[in-house]
């Protein structure tokens, strides 16, 4: 999933990243479960990208975007900025490193002081990063900021963060991201808290951030509508571990992982006449996942599970140009159960 670049070296890069949480009374390994299981991930900067990361509620989704952030730290794997580990990082790096590797979050409201007025968010950023010589010049950067994201500055300025809706209060947060320009943003379901006629505008301006700005995004979300209106990569989640890779036209069209095709069903129809899902995948998706270290995450409730698929943790095969999926069904060397076959996995 690699994008070159001039160095070759990624921005952001994340190697075989495991985050466990202890459980108690868990028949796991240690009673821990991992949350995040040996997932590796390359941001470049040049040329700028957008990679979606997908998958449901409970995915761990959420958890490696923190590690990326530096929030929280791996159990094992390692998170490198510009090649360094991010924990090795010296003082001047890891301010570097902490302007060109900004977050959007999910609520757009509980990351704001409800005491100050919303201006203060882009204030601070150019008073402490320094990027205005006077006062004039710090309000015209201000209103420059709010335009950019389709803001009017007197709509905006003045006001409270209760004020404004949740669609205006995550562009702000954008306007504050034009103010510093960063090389990557972690944008963690920025669009699911706001209204269905905002989240087209957000979006748009992720893409012109990428095209005018050069500002790469890992965009994550449980919406593969949304995923496909952005474009680029797409890594599927399915509870802590990468089970399928590769570019979104691919994945959407022709998937190669079972928990793929499962996300895909789930996705509602317009038309009233197609129903949003059958019974047998209701119950399949009530089966709970395993979390066994040997065994495929997904077994408990894949159609197609084979007896390998207990006994060993799938590797990727190559399914297409550039797309992976941890799945034995592509395997030649094991005999597919009927079932299987006629759905295409041979």
């Amino acid at each position: 999933m690699n994008t070159m670049s001039d160095n070759n070296v990624p921005t952001l890069q994340a190697r075989n990243v495991t985050k466990e949480f202890a459980v108690s009374g868990s028949s796991l390994r240690r009673g821990h479960i991992a949350a995040v299981d040996q997932v590796s991930l390359s941001l470049y900067a040049k040329p700028p990208q957008i990679i979606s990361l997908v998958g449901e509620s409970g995915s761990g989704k959420t958890t490696f975007s923190r590690i990326l952030l530096g929030l929280t730290g791996p159990t094992t794997g390692e998170v490198l900025y510009r090649g360094t580990n991010i924990l090795a990082l010296n003082k001047q790096q890891f301010r570097e490193y902490r302007l060109n590797v900004q977050p959007v979050f999910q609520d757009p409201y509980g990351i704001y002081n409800p005491f100050y007025r919303i201006e203060r968010v882009l204030e601070l950023v150019i008073h402490n990063f320094k990027l205005a010589k006077t006062k004039s010049q710090a309000i015209d950067m201000v209103d420059e900021a709010l335009r950019a994201v389709d803001l009017r500055p007197n709509d905006v300025i003045g006001r409270y963060p209760h004020q404004l809706s949740g669609g205006e209060r995550q562009r702000v947060m954008l306007a504050r991201l034009y103010l510093l320009k960063p090389r990557i943003i972690i944008a963690d379901e920025p669009v699911s808290m706001i209204d269905v006629a905002v989240r087209t505008l957000f979006l748009n301006i992720l893409l012109d951030f990428r095209d005018k700005l050069g500002i790469s995004c890992l965009f994550i979300t449980h919406n593969l509508s949304t995923a496909y209106y952005l474009g680029g990569q797409i890594m599927v989640l399915c509870f802590g571990r990468v089970v399928e890779t590769g570019s979104i036209d691919q994945v959407v069209h022709n998937p190669s992982h079972p928990y793929t095709q499962q996300l895909l069903t789930s996705v509602p129809s317009i038309d009233p006449e197609n129903r949003w899902s059958t019974r047998s995948n209701l119950e399949s998706v009530e089966r709970p996942v395993t979390h066994e270290a040997n065994k495929c995450v997904y077994v408990t409730r894949c159609p197609y599970a084979m007896p390998i698929c207990s006994q060993q943790r799938p590797p990727d095969f190559a399914t297409g140009e550039g797309q992976y999926a941890a799945c034995f069904l592509h395997d030649r060397n094991v005999e597919k159960p009927e079932a299987a076959v006629e759905a295409g996995f041979k």
